[in-house]
């Protein structure tokens, strides 16, 4: 299907995508504080030093779709991981491996005056960070799990190709949690970045090179792997980064049935075919972005990309409400893009989005930003095909029904 959005609406959403980032210094104080507790971790009195702690942040805060929060009261949730690296399944149950790594994140809040206590959730230990810093940080016990899950999913003759970076996690909801047992949850986060990271292709690459760049231009040196995708700003994770914020707004007083983000984020990984503007990322993946999703007949399913055996919408069979939700949320943002995408004023543009993305967000996009002559970006609106502003753009995603297929890869 052609998708055509006129230069104005382009810059409009470039502009907005803009004001969705948030400041450097948030994933500089989010690496700082992850890398704090892992050498509190390695010093020589802790309990678990000799079981080589590997720490390292996971979800959003990977990934580089982490928004602003609606308001000044919410908090950045930075997600991390920390993998006991020379334990295994067959050395202590779940509930060992929480509360031995939980005793030293106790130890390391009192260490640094944290005056919040430590919280135990499900999966996790939150740390509550001061309330200047607003954000908090949830730490999941986990230990390496790369040989079982290789062998868990070429047994079924399943994709195994992100398996080195397999987890096995702790939950104190599971029957076995108490038990030493191969009956572990499962996670992998580390593949699930480097798979994203594949699908933003050859756009990533060149952007992460041009950064470089840039960089030895004002005298760093680095070298490319000491760039981390969050540090790269690519059209798909502004896109995702629009549709979370459309979410979060739409869903504002209902909670419970939002689109959970990592269904957001794998169905526009998928959707994405390396269109390189924002504007033209974002109604391209709203055209197909359900059809990663499979049906059995009888429940939704949507696959981890690197672990097929795992159902990202399994919550949507026991609360069928949730599917409903996703798909009126759908249905929605591509009503709200596609006719923001025809207008050529930014005050119609900002205004057929203010109640969806938050009027104070689009009070924030500066005049000054969407006037500025930006040359790079003027090219890159021709090469995808966006229409001109004397043309009359047509955005349409149909009113039949469309049935999920199975999707056509991970890569």
């Amino acid at each position: 299907m052609a998708v055509t959005i006129t230069k104005q609406a382009e810059a409009y959403l470039e502009a907005l995508a803009a004001g969705l980032e948030i400041p450097s210094s948030r994933y500089d104080q989010a690496e700082k504080s992850y890398k704090s507790l892992g050498e509190w971790l390695q010093r020589d009195a802790s309990i678990v030093r000799d079981h080589d702690p590997d720490i390292f942040v996971q979800g959003s805060f990977r990934l580089g779709t982490v928004i602003r929060p609606m308001s000044d009261d919410e908090e950045y949730d930075v997600d991390c991981a920390c993998s006991l690296t020379r334990l295994s399944k067959s050395d202590l149950s779940q509930h060992d491996l929480k509360n031995m790594l939980g005793q030293e994140i106790k130890l390391y809040r009192e260490s640094k005056g944290i005056k919040k206590p430590v919280h135990e959730g499900r999966r996790c230990w939150r740390l509550e960070y001061a309330d200047g810093a607003q954000f908090h940080m949830d730490i999941v016990p986990c230990i390496p799990n790369a040989e079982d899950q290789r062998l868990l999913l070429e047994a079924r003759e399943l994709d195994a190709q992100f398996a080195d970076t397999a987890i096995a996690i702790t939950d104190n909801e599971e029957l076995a949690y108490d038990a030493i047992t191969d009956d572990w949850p499962r996670s992998n986060p580390r593949g699930y970045a480097e798979w994203f990271k594949s699908r933003m292709g050859d756009v990533f690459v060149r952007r992460r090179q041009q950064l470089l760049n840039e960089m030895r231009a004002e005298g760093v040196t680095a070298s490319v792997e000491d760039i981390p995708t969050y540090r790269v700003r690519t059209p798909l994770q502004s896109a995702i980064m629009i549709l979370k914020r459309h979410r979060d707004s739409m869903f504002a007083d209902d909670p419970t049935d939002k689109p959970i983000s990592i269904i957001i984020s794998s169905l526009a990984a998928h959707a994405y075919q390396g269109e390189e503007t924002i504007g033209y990322a974002l109604l391209s993946i709203l055209s197909r972005m359900e059809d990663a999703i499979e049906h059995d007949g009888t429940k939704y399913i949507i696959k981890n990309p690197t672990d097929a055996l795992e159902n990202f919408a399994d919550k949507w069979e026991d609360n069928p409400e949730r599917a409903d939700a996703f798909f009126e949320w759908l249905k929605q943002a591509r009503e709200d893009f596609s006719a923001a995408g025809r207008l050529v004023e930014h005050r119609r543009i900002a205004t057929v989005l203010a109640n969806r993305m938050g009027r104070d967000l689009t009070d924030r996009v500066d005049d000054g930003v969407l006037h500025a002559s930006r040359p790079s970006s003027s090219s890159l609106v021709k090469a995808a095909g966006v229409a001109s502003a004397t043309s009359v753009p047509s955005v349409s995603f149909g009113d039949a029904p469309r049935t999920p297929k199975k999707p056509d890869g991970f890569a």
